[in-house]
């Protein structure tokens, strides 16, 4: 229970923290970008260094690291199937889900990260 009310109330102002600073540059998208994914990042690095050293918190840090590179390939991939296939949003999501998921364990897999 600790742990969830910690990741609360550092998460809560660590996002507070980015929103501020989105807010604060230009363009405005940028409040987007730094709304949530950055802050719960940091937050969850945090208190895996408290609960499991900087070795996991490494190990973890780079399985974020191949999530996002994944994510942005799957971003292609989506943006592809629908303004060159003109896919539906629905279809193009689920079949760009699959290039995701074989990118993100291929990466795991090619370079290892946390057990």
């Amino acid at each position: 229970m600790t742990e969830y009310l910690l990741r609360f109330i550092a998460g809560g102002m660590i996002a507070s923290a980015f929103a501020i600073l989105g807010d604060m540059l230009r363009p405005k998208s940028f409040a987007g970008l730094l709304g949530a994914a950055p802050s719960v990042a940091l937050v969850t690095l945090g208190i895996a260094v408290v609960q499991h050293g900087p070795s996991y918190a490494a190990a973890e840090s780079w399985t974020m690291i191949y999530g996002a590179v994944a994510l942005g390939c799957y971003s292609v991939v989506v943006c592809h199937l629908l303004m060159r296939s003109r896919l539906p949003a629905l279809p193009a999501t689920i079949a760009a889900l699959a290039a995701w998921l074989a990118i993100a364990f291929g990466l795991l897999a090619g370079f290892g990260g946390a057990a």
